[in-house]
């Protein structure tokens, strides 16, 4: 009788600790810096630097987005949380100039032919320029991000858990191209290119005579020129997760997964707002990495 007094308490005390585990484990969450490492498959746009001079291998890869990660619990092995971060990267030359002359209307360097049988324009007048007013181009790409996960835990110790859920939200992906050529001022980054502006908002464009019937408005000389094109896409990321809590208040949580978005063809804009009609489709993929060191339960 004993025996059968001592098994059974023995059984209660196993059936409570496997009950109240996922209890105890299960309540509560956690908030904490988060960078997502992404190894993209491809950068939009990145075939056409080479005609600016870049190299689009010299972005840094992996990606990085520095963000914040918070979770909570919600029912049973159930738990949401949410992220938010933003990443860049750029590239620059300075590129090497040579002058040339066009003669005979012909567009674009000529290079010297046979001087026994010379072609129109190809004319062979061009040298290096040597002052010291060479362009910086520079390319920047950026990716920002704000999503909500969903996840399933799956308890393997006291302190050690492993999840499978997947982070949905918007994204946002934008690379610009900045070309500098001298050094610019203070004062005259508030300057109008365009013209004269009255203090009644009326601007005033002066054009020779030649033009005063049909004028462009054109921009003036300027020391830099910026172009940003971007765009807002659904971003989905499924991923596995394992969650350490080597402290009472302190865990560290790693996951892995593969980020998918896909900006679809015509959406892209210029300066966030002109729709550039004939931009291609793009994808915004790649293996993700994902490290939270959290304060929580």
């Amino acid at each position: 009788m004993k025996n059968i007094f001592i098994f059974i308490s023995i059984c209660l005390s196993i059936t409570r600790a496997q009950n109240s585990y996922p209890l105890d484990n299960f309540l509560g969450g956690g908030i904490g810096y988060s960078p997502m490492y992404i190894m993209l498959d491809s950068i939009p746009g990145a075939s056409h630097l080479t005609k600016l001079g870049l190299d689009s291998r010299d972005f840094k890869d992996p990606f990085v987005i520095h963000g914040g990660e918070g979770f909570a619990h919600v029912a049973g092995r159930w738990r949401i949380g949410g992220y938010a971060g933003i990443g860049a990267t750029s590239i620059s030359t300075v590129p090497n100039i040579v002058v040339y002359e066009e003669l005979n209307d012909t567009t674009g360097y000529q290079p010297p032919g046979d001087p026994s049988n010379p072609q129109p324009g190809e004319d062979g007048s061009s040298k290096d320029y040597t002052k010291f007013f060479n362009p910086t181009i520079e390319a920047k790409f950026t990716f920002s991000l704000g999503a909500t996960s969903v996840e399933y835990v799956i308890p393997i110790l006291q302190d050690l858990e492993l999840s499978a859920g997947a982070l949905m939200g918007l994204g946002r992906a934008g690379i610009s191209i900045d070309q500098q050529s001298g050094n610019p001022r203070w004062k005259d980054t508030f300057t109008n290119v365009y013209g004269i502006m009255d203090t009644t908002g009326t601007l005033f464009y002066g054009v020779d005579s030649d033009n005063y019937l049909n004028p462009d408005i054109i921009p003036g000389e300027v020391p830099g020129l910026m172009r940003d094109v971007s765009a807002t896409f659904f971003n989905f990321q499924p991923y596995i997760a394992v969650k350490w809590q080597f402290l009472e208040r302190v865990g560290l949580r790693i996951s892995v997964g593969f980020n998918k978005g896909t900006v679809r063809a015509g959406n892209y804009e210029l300066n966030g707002r002109t729709r550039i009609s004939d931009s291609p489709s793009s994808a915004i993929q790649g293996t993700a990495f994902r490290t939270m060191l959290y304060i929580g339960l």
